[in-house]
C-alpha cells in the first residue's frame, strides 16, 4: 500500500505520493488514509474544470491532477495573466482545494513548470523527468550526463533522436516553446461566444434572462454577418460561490429570431426539475453558439414586418424545448425499399433538411396508402389461382369481397445485406403487393409473403396498410 496523494498538512510532515503507507504510518501514527478512488478524481478534476470556465471556454483536463487553460485573448477582465491566475488559485483556496500554477506559451510547458514549483521562463532548469519518457530514457539521459533541460537544449536535435528516439526531441521541443500542440477542451468552444461580467452580482432571474436575450441579440448580429442562423445555442451562468447553470436550446432550424429564441429560454428554465438559483449572484453570464447553418437574410413584406415563414420552425422548436428532444419526431427517408424500413423517426430537431419528395402524375391513385401497420397484420385470403389476386379475405374476423385490385407490385428482400448473399427465412421472402378495393369502397395494401412454389409451399397474407 503506497501513498497516492497527500494534502498540504501530511506534505508538510514530509509525506508525500508514492510513500509505503506502512513507513508513513511510522512517522505519524493518527495518519489519516482513505482509499484510491480514480473514478472520483476524475470526476471531481472535471467539476474544477468546469468552474476554471469562467475564465475561458478553453479548459482542457491532464489527469491525474492537472487543469490547462487557454488563457489567449482571455486576460481582458484582469490586470495581467498574473493576477487571472492568482485569481483562480484564490478560489481554489477558497473553495479547499490547493493549487500550483505557472505561465507558458506552450501546454507542455505550462504543465512542467507547475509540476516542478518553478515560473515562467525557467524552462531549462527543470529536470529531465519533466519529458515524462520512461524510466529507462531518463536513467539512459542521466547516466550521459544530461540532467536537465537545458543540457538537453544545447545538443543537436538529429543526434538525440537518433539516440533516444523522436519522441524525446518532440517533448523536448514543445517545453521550449518550439513547437506547440492544441488541447481539448472539456467542452467544443463556440463558433461564436458573447458575455458579460458584472461588478455588483446580478440576484433576481429576470435581469439574468434579459442579459441572455441582449447576449443573443448580439451574437445574432453577427450570425447576420456571415449568412448564417443558430441550431444549438449553449448558456454558463456562474455563481459567485462557484456553482454554474447551465443551459442549452435546440432550434428545428437555422434562425436569428430573438423573439424565438426568449420564448424557447421561458420553455427551458419552466421545464428545469431544478429551478435557477441565483443565490449571492451571478457575476458572469456566457452565451456560446455551438451550431450553425446558413441562412440567407430573411425578405421583408411589401408592408413592412418579416415574412412569418418560421412559424412551422418555431412550433416545434418550442414543443421540443417544452416536452423533450426525443418526443418530438419526423419522418425522414431512410436508405431501404423494404416499406416498413422506408422511413425513420427521428427528433425534430436533428433531423436532416427536407428533400423534395418524387411526385406522381395528378389523378393517379396513391403508391403507397397513408396508414401503415407495424408488423403487417395477418389475414385468410382466397384466390382464384394460388399465384393470383386476393377473390376475398378474412380480416379482424371480417369477410371483405375484392371487387378491384392493382398489382402485383413485387418487393424482394435485402439479400445483398446477407452474410451468404441467399434468401433464407421468413425475412428473406418476396413479396407481392395488391392495391385493392371492397364491395364497401374501403381499400387495402395486401402482400403474399413467399413466391408460390418457389420460396414457399403456401404463403402467408398480410394487410400491410389502409388508403383514405
Amino acid at each position: 500500500m503506497v501513498i497516492m496523494a497527500a494534502d498540504r498538512q501530511a506534505a508538510s510532515l514530509g509525506l508525500g505520493p508514492g510513500m509505503k503507507l506502512a513507513d508513513a504510518r511510522a512517522r505519524v501514527p493518527d495518519l489519516l488514509a482513505f482509499d484510491h478512488d480514480p473514478r472520483a478524481d476524475a470526476h471531481l478534476l472535471a467539476r474544477l474544470a468546469e468552474a476554471c470556465e469562467r475564465y475561458t471556454p478553453m479548459v482542457a483536463v491532464e489527469p491525474p491532477d492537472a487543469l490547462i487553460l487557454d488563457i489567449t485573448g482571455a486576460v481582458h477582465f484582469h490586470a495581467s495573466e498574473d493576477a487571472l491566475a492568482q485569481d483562480a488559485e484564490d478560489r481554489l483556496d477558497a473553495a479547499g482545494y490547493g493549487a500550483g500554477w505557472a505561465l507558458a506559451g506552450t501546454a507542455d510547458a505550462a504543465l512542467a513548470l507547475a509540476r516542478h514549483g518553478l515560473k515562467e521562463g525557467a524552462e531549462a532548469q527543470l529536470p529531465v523527468a519533466a519529458l515524462a519518457m520512461d524510466d529507462k530514457t531518463h536513467q539512459s539521459l542521466e547516466r550521459a550526463g544530461l540532467y536537465r533541460i537545458g543540457d538537453l537544449a544545447e545538443r543537436p536535435r538529429a543526434n538525440l533522436a537518433a539516440r533516444f528516439g523522436a519522441e524525446l526531441t518532440l517533448r523536448l521541443d514543445r517545453i521550449l516553446g518550439l513547437e506547440d500542440r492544441p488541447i481539448d477542451p472539456l467542452r467544443r468552444v463556440g463558433n461564436i461566444v458573447t458575455e458579460r461580467r458584472f461588478a455588483e452580482p446580478l440576484t433576481h432571474i429576470d435581469a439574468a434572462l434579459e442579459c441572455l436575450s441582449e447576449l443573443f441579440a448580439e451574437a445574432a448580429e453577427r450570425l447576420n454577418q456571415r449568412g448564417q442562423g443558430a441550431r444549438m445555442v449553449r448558456m454558463l451562468l456562474f455563481r459567485c460561490d462557484g456553482d454554474i447553470a447551465r443551459l442549452g436550446l435546440e432550434t428545428g432550424a437555422p434562425t436569428r429570431d430573438a423573439a424565438l429564441f426568449q420564448r424557447l429560454l421561458r420553455e427551458r428554465i419552466d421545464a428545469l426539475n431544478d429551478p435557477l438559483n441565483p443565490g449571492f449572484g451571478y457575476d458572469l453570464i456566457r452565451l456560446s453558439i455551438v451550431a450553425t447553418e446558413p441562412l440567407a437574410p430573411q425578405q421583408l413584406r411589401l408592408a413592412g414586418g418579416e415574412d412569418r415563414q418560421e412559424d412551422e420552425v418555431a412550433l416545434v422548436s418550442q414543443l421540443s424545448t417544452r416536452l423533450g428532444r426525443e418526443r418530438v419526431q419526423k419522418f425522414v427517408p431512410a436508405d431501404s425499399h423494404i416499406p416498413e424500413q422506408g422511413l425513420l423517426a427521428l427528433p425534430a430537431l436533428s433531423a436532416p433538411a427536407p428533400v423534395a419528395w418524387q411526385m406522381q402524375p395528378p389523378g393517379d391513385p396513391p403508391l403507397r396508402p397513408l396508414h401503415m401497420f407495424d408488423p403487417p397484420q395477418r389475414v385468410q385470403v382466397i384466390a382464384e389461382v394460388p399465384d393470383g389476386p386476393p377473390h376475398r379475405f378474412t380480416w379482424r374476423r371480417k369477410a371483405h369481397q375484392v371487387i378491384r385490385y392493382e398489382g402485383p407490385e413485387r418487393i424482394a428482400s435485402e439479400w445483398w445485406q446477407r452474410k451468404d448473399g441467399q434468401q433464407r427465412g421468413n425475412g428473406g421472402l418476396t413479396r407481392d403487393y395488391y392495391r385493392v378495393e371492397d364491395a364497401r369502397g374501403r381499400r387495402y395494401w395486401l402482400f403474399r409473403h413467399g413466391l408460390y412454389g418457389e420460396e414457399k409451399a403456401n404463403p402467408d397474407w398480410y394487410v400491410h396498410g389502409l388508403f383514405a
